[in-house]
């Protein structure tokens, strides 16, 4: 399985820092909403989804978590620690989120808006589309 990272270059000096990300230049998609978790317990893992249509970006941009990704034939566990480093999920990917750091806050650019039509929630149900999509 390809993992595909994004490293968005910080700007600063003796001040700080400053990642800015623009839309259709530093993504493959334009992001249409954007949100974060954070405050997550030790040992609750997130997720539990895969998407049809929606792709997304995962930059942890304080602390750090562990993304467990699944296409259905290959898995992968990634680690974001870095808050100028994204995670690229594509649609049709399963996706947990987990070992989240005291301190994480995970940041979340989806190119669609939400909507529950577009989640697969059963990870049966998403073995069978992606079973079903290989015969295709």
């Amino acid at each position: 399985m390809e993992v595909i990272k994004y490293t968005f270059p910080p700007h600063g000096d003796e001040r700080g820092q400053l990642v800015a990300i623009e839309a259709r230049k530093d993504l493959p998609f334009e992001f249409k909403r954007v949100y974060y978790i954070y405050d997550t317990k030790d040992g609750v893992r997130r997720g539990f989804h895969a998407h049809l249509k929606l792709q997304q970006i995962l930059i942890c941009v304080s602390g750090s978590c562990k993304i467990h990704l699944d296409n259905g034939y290959e898995t992968a566990e990634v680690v974001l620690d870095k808050p100028n480093e994204g995670l690229y999920i594509a649609n049709n990917m399963w996706r947990e989120m987990y070992d989240f750091s005291p301190d994480a806050v995970l940041l979340v650019l989806a190119s669609e808006l939400y909507t529950e039509d577009d989640y697969i929630r059963n990870y049966d149900d998403f073995l069978k589309m992606i079973k079903e999509q290989g015969e295709n």
